[in-house]
């Protein structure tokens, strides 16, 4: 037992708090994709649900093996890693748009040669967007009130990156948009300046509705929800799993709702928990994202260097918002989104881009954590001056 522990304390560095979130919601997305593909196994793969038990669950270890690697960096190289990214993902963003695979008749994804695997490059931009702004405020610090050098640069690229993933995927786009408010309210960005990006942001989401190519959707799926004359069918079978679902639910693999709920092991599958684990266990879930967003949070207030905080802050407000917005369509708080549970729902390449943002979080921490071990005092005056300088 002893050399378990040891194993653990010396390969897995970081808060081990989040590590815990992280193992245990992974368990817990296979065992529930696996019961939510029944009918997506009889459909495409004859019963055979074992293919995509595996397929998952080489996914999953494939996200956690990225955020290993991740939590191994040392954060401040994930600045120039951010800005990199942002050169590739506001290209591919174009190229995906105007060629890219249409999925609901939208154009999100783009396939890798020779490996025949898709992705979405909104999911680089994602990252790319807050690593870049997170670095942007960090060194501005000290004139972070300077309209013309410090608050237009960030102005634009918010603006670029999400008005670019606006047009085809306008859910991401306005979490994405939220998220990097969230980060200038952090980072001390006069309140002035963040109204005048709440309003520009506004324009520039606004108008990707209306030369996108999902804007008929997004104003159909707001009005039916604002409205509530009628209640779209995804909604409506959503409802009857949790309805059902009761306090303890009727247990694992019993969903009967799996069968006729579009998309039960992605969009969906909040539903799915509830009804075979009951309210006990989508209590659960959302009690450990919650927990997730704290940790993170308990990062920004213990870094040492501002970027440090700013990085942690916005991946970790990107995450928890994605999910609490996946769960809140699930119980009817909210339209109709498309976006999955982050590190629950079946997904490819969204597990692994998943598992980065974590391993940038965990790597945050445990660069702070070496810090104050080398030298607890010297670890101690540095925060104090990250909080008087920023």
């Amino acid at each position: 037992m002893q050399d378990i522990k040891l194993w653990f304390d010396r390969n897995l560095k970081g808060d081990p708090i989040i590590w815990g979130i992280v193992i245990i919601l992974s368990v817990t997305s296979i065992v529930v994709v696996y019961s939510a593909t029944g009918s997506l196994a009889y459909k495409y793969k004859g019963g055979n649900t074992e293919k995509y038990l595996f397929d998952h669950s080489m996914m999953v270890l494939a996200g956690l093996l990225v955020m290993w690697v991740a939590h191994k960096i040392p954060y401040k190289t994930f600045g120039l890693i951010g800005k990199f990214l942002l050169l590739i993902a506001i290209p591919l963003l174009f190229f995906t748009y105007l060629f890219g695979s249409t999925v609901n008749e939208a154009n999100r994804w783009l396939t890798i040669p020779v490996i025949n695997k898709a992705f979405q490059p909104s999911d680089i931009a994602k990252l790319a967007l807050i690593a870049t702004l997170a670095s942007l405020l960090a060194r501005k610090q000290k004139n972070i009130a300077d309209f013309k050098n410090s608050f237009i640069p960030m102005m634009i690229v918010i603006g670029v990156v999400c008005g670019l993933i606006g047009l085809a995927n306008m859910s991401t786009a306005v979490l994405l948009f939220v998220t990097c408010l969230l980060l200038l309210l952090i980072g001390r960005v006069p309140l002035r300046h963040i109204m005048l990006v709440v309003l520009l942001g506004s324009l520039f989401l606004t108008t990707s509705v209306f030369i996108g190519q999902r804007g008929g959707t997004f104003f159909s799926r707001i009005e039916n929800f604002v409205s509530g004359d009628e209640i779209p069918f995804q909604a409506e079978q959503s409802f009857i799993a949790i309805s059902t679902g009761g306090i303890t639910g009727k247990g694992p693999g019993k969903s009967e709702q799996r069968n006729t709920l579009p998309h039960p092991y992605s969009d969906f599958i909040y539903a799915i928990i509830i009804e075979e684990y009951g309210l006990v266990g989508g209590a659960t879930v959302l009690f450990l994202y919650l927990a997730l967003l704290f940790r993170g949070m308990r990062i920004v207030a213990s870094s040492t260097k501002p970027f440090g905080g700013l990085l942690s802050a916005g991946l970790s407000f990107a995450l928890v918002l994605q999910a609490m917005v996946n769960m809140a369509v699930a119980v009817g708080l909210g339209p109709i989104t498309g976006l999955p549970l982050p590190l629950l729902s079946m997904g490819g390449t969204s597990l692994v881009f998943t598992g980065f943002s974590l391993g940038i979080i965990l790597s945050v921490s445990r660069g702070d954590h070496q810090d104050m071990v080398e030298s607890p005092e010297e670890g101690n005056n540095k925060i104090r001056k990250s909080f008087q300088t920023a």
